[in-house]
């Protein structure tokens, strides 16, 4: 069982070009910040919208011509789109009602749906009755009753608070991991996309710009949008051979030190280098010793994350540091202080551009 999707769509200010593929024994997660194309793309497989060109195949089918009502695909919209006037079980027993359904044979599956979501206790309360964990619960029933052979998740965790957020995500891990088909979750979460799937696919501004596993966007993320995604630096620029046998990187906010790759050119272009904030030390004086790469600049922004936090410098380049909380309060951080930033050449990943020598990693 697999999704194979190469779709285009032409609209007045924006453009679609997707092309990916799912197959049953993955959850891919489709991530893009806003108007990057996400919910078009559930649209389009849902069969809301008619690509200008393409096909949309799922089992060696295409459903091109398929109507939505006629799909095997399931969606849990963002919005949710529960029937106000109807109870969590007729909300979920509907779309079996819709496909002619007898109501007793409905309402006793929905019934079970129910109890598999811990919602047996609910099932006669109307949406508005419902908390927003409660609401989320009903409406994945109410995707499952079907069960469809593509399951499409847009945004499910968007609407609720932190804490209900964490409960349903453990829900979602579990659903996921049993459902039979095809799973594509869409989301702009980055801790969300790394729990729940096997493999992720970026969209911006309408395009694919890199598609891989977690661990392929650690070790080397392609655009600065998969760079912040998955918390790390990403310089981008050309390669210069130093006379010691380093590297320079010139890119476009400063310069820093690498490591020199052994199959660069003197110079290379369009090469990308990768640096873990972890990687990053922090000082209030000018740091003495070996780093090859020091900066200094204002303190833009501190995040704190559990027992760390993430520092952001307005330096040139700009760079992310990643510190223990003890660290912070050690050396006085605070926003808008300047502080020192330092790192070895050898602490940075450099990357060749596609087709030098099969994009080689070093660092």
């Amino acid at each position: 069982m697999s999704l194979r999707v190469d779709v285009a769509l032409q609209r007045e200010g924006f453009s679609l070009e997707a092309a990916f593929d799912a197959s049953v024994d993955e959850t891919v997660a489709l991530l893009g910040p806003n108007g990057s194309g996400k919910s078009t793309v559930v649209s389009i497989l849902a069969g809301l919208i008619r690509p200008d060109s393409g096909h949309v195949e799922l089992d060696g089918i295409r459903l091109d011509d398929v109507p939505p009502e006629e799909r095997p695909v399931g969606v849990l919209f963002q919005d949710l789109l529960l029937f106000p006037h109807l109870s969590a079980l007729e909300n979920v027993a509907f779309p079996l009602r819709a496909r002619g359904a007898a109501k007793v044979g409905a309402r006793r599956r929905a019934a079970e749906a129910l109890e598999r979501f811990g919602m047996a206790g609910r099932a006669g309360a109307r949406p508005r009755d419902l908390s927003g964990g409660e609401a989320q619960r009903v409406a994945l029933a109410r995707t499952l009753i079907t069960e469809p052979r593509l399951l499409l998740l847009d945004e499910p965790t968007s609407s609720l608070d932190v804490a209900a957020r964490a409960r349903f995500r453990r829900l979602l891990s579990e659903t996921l991991r049993t459902f039979p088909g095809v799973r594509v979750l869409v989301s702009h979460d980055p801790v969300e996309a790394m729990t729940l799937a096997d493999r992720l696919v970026v969209l911006e501004d309408g395009r694919v710009t890199q598609a891989g596993t977690p661990e392929d966007f650690r070790r080397a993320p392609r655009t600065p949008y998969a760079a912040e995604l998955v918390g790390v630096n990403l310089f981008a620029g050309r390669l210069e051979r130093l006379p010691d046998g380093a590297g320079r990187l010139v890119a476009a906010g400063g310069e820093l030190t690498v490591a020199w790759p052994p199959q660069a050119s003197d110079p290379t272009e369009d090469v990308l280098a990768v640096l873990r904030p972890a990687d990053v030390s922090l000082h209030r004086e000018c740091p003495e010793g070996s780093a090859r790469n020091v900066f200094h600049g204002r303190i833009e922004e501190i995040a704190v994350e559990g027992t760390r936090a993430r520092v952001r410098l307005g330096t040139h380049p700009a760079l992310v540091a990643e510190v223990t909380l003890g660290s912070v309060s050690r050396l006085g951080l605070a926003e808008g202080t300047a502080a020192w930033a330092s790192f070895k050449a050898v602490e940075v990943a450099v990357l060749l551009p596609q087709g030098t020598s099969t994009g080689t990693l070093v660092g």
